[in-house]
């Protein structure tokens, strides 16, 4: 059985901090571009962040610009998504996203859900 997990959101005041965990199980991410991705209420899913899997290269939208890191920790099959300085617009459920172009796989998480809010 493949799964992707995430885990680690929660409620949060404006300027906190949260870490992201998205866990594999059935397969390794050695190969995978993982990605990170959000849906706030009412909007469409949007890109967050992703990270490499051959030079371990990231991006980030540049609403979570020098905010956010995206790391990864193929030892631990697990990639993480650091948040600092959250703000009410980041509220959203958080998904995760394993991609092999050439094996033609695509996996995704069921979400966590982040509240930014006092």
């Amino acid at each position: 059985q493949v799964h992707l997990v995430e885990s680690g959101g929660g409620l949060v005041q404006p300027g906190g901090s949260l870490r992201l965990s998205c866990a594999a199980s059935g397969f390794t991410l050695d190969y995978y571009t993982i990605g990170w991705f959000r849906q706030a209420p009412g909007k469409e899913r949007e890109g967050v962040s992703c990270i490499s899997s051959v030079d371990g290269s990231t991006y980030y939208a540049a609403s979570v610009k020098r905010r956010f890191t995206i790391s990864r920790d193929n030892r631990k099959n697990t990639v993480y998504l650091q948040m600092n300085s959250l703000k009410p617009e980041d509220t959203a459920v958080y998904y995760c996203n394993a991609h092999w172009t050439l094996a033609g796989r695509d996996y995704w998480g069921k979400g966590t859900l982040v509240t930014v809010s006092s």
